[in-house]
């Protein structure tokens, strides 16, 4: 499993709109997507920080070369305060 992390600064009224984004690009169908998750810390400081899964490397970067997710970007973009900071990588998941 392949896939990203975005800490992302972001006013914490605006965190609905962000979620409601999230919601509808996540909907979509998009080849290697498995989901995603978004953590608004509990302190009410103005981040959030999203996870991205995909089956793989290869599905990962064809939706990263996408130009459809390219508008996507510029529309949560807009809601955020600065370009987020992006950590891409394999996942590695311990299950009980």
């Amino acid at each position: 499993m392949y896939g990203t992390v975005a800490r992302m600064r972001i006013p914490q009224a605006r965190i609905g709109e962000l979620r409601t984004l999230m919601e509808e690009i996540g909907g979509r169908e998009i080849p290697g997507f498995l989901g995603s998750h978004l953590l608004v810390p509990e302190d009410g400081r103005d981040e959030a920080l999203l996870a991205v899964f995909f089956a793989d490397r290869a599905s990962y970067r064809a939706n990263a070369d996408d130009p459809a997710m390219h508008q996507d970007y510029l529309r949560y973009r807009a809601l955020l305060e600065a370009d987020p900071e992006w950590t891409d990588g394999e996942w590695v998941s311990f299950e009980r």
